[in-house]
Order: C-alpha cells, then structure tokens, then sequence
C-alpha cells in the first residue's frame, strides 16, 4: 500500500506561494504605515499654522507685511514655522502664509493661509453697539 502525502514539489510550491503573499502583505503593511505617519506628520503641522495665526490675531493688531520664523517643538518633534505677512489690495487687511517643516528640513510639509483684519471695537459688531 502507497503511503498518502504531499510530494516534495508540491510543497515547495506552496511554501513559494505562501513566501509571495506574504512579501505583498509586508509591502501593503509598509504603505499603510507610510501614510498614517505622513497624515500625522501634516495634522501636527496644520495645528502648528493654525495656531501661530490665530496668536497674531489674538495680538489684537494689524501686523506689518514682514516675515518672521520660529522653532517649536509639537508631539515630541521639533519643527520649524516661517510666517509670511503680505498686502492683500484691502486696506488694513493682511495675508499670512505659515510654512511647516521638520527642523533643518528643507522640505515643507505644509502651508496654511489666513487673513487678519483691522480690530473692532469690543462691544462693537456690524456697525452696532451693544
């Protein structure tokens, strides 16, 4: 009686098989990593942007067409923000264009535009007082 069984070339067919399904789901893995870290790398730098135009625009004033730049360090990363305040062709109404990198990077991973206007009155809204 023949013993029943998998013969050498089957197996090392399988075990081919197995070893390329596995380098795809290594590879797929390695793209999904790759992605999360690069969206965690633009939300942190997005928070950063978004707060130093919201800090000019709690300094209360119009700022001056300049720009200025700064290191910080943000979820245990250090980075470096350069703000660029321009004329927009409004009176006493700015651009300002915030640029994220990784500190000593040239590469920016973001750019955040707002606008500051000249400050209100407190109390004072659309013309009216209250």
């Amino acid at each position: 009686m023949r013993s029943r069984g998998f013969t050498l070339l089957e197996v090392m067919v399988a075990l081919i098989i197995v070893a390329f399904s596995l380098t795809a789901l290594t590879a797929s893995m390695n793209q999904m990593i790759d992605a999360a870290n690069t969206l965690r790398e633009r939300t942190f730098a997005s928070w950063i942007a978004q707060n130093k135009i919201t800090e000019m625009r709690l300094a209360n004033a119009i700022p001056e067409v300049s720009a200025t730049s700064g290191e910080i360090e943000f979820g245990n990363t250090e980075w470096e923000w350069r703000a660029v305040v321009s004329e927009t062709g409004i009176e006493n109404f700015r651009r300002i264009d915030v640029s994220v990198s990784h500190y000593g990077a040239e590469y920016v991973i973001l750019t955040v535009t707002g606008f500051i206007g000249e400050p209100i009155e407190i109390g004072r809204r659309n013309g009216i007082y209250r």
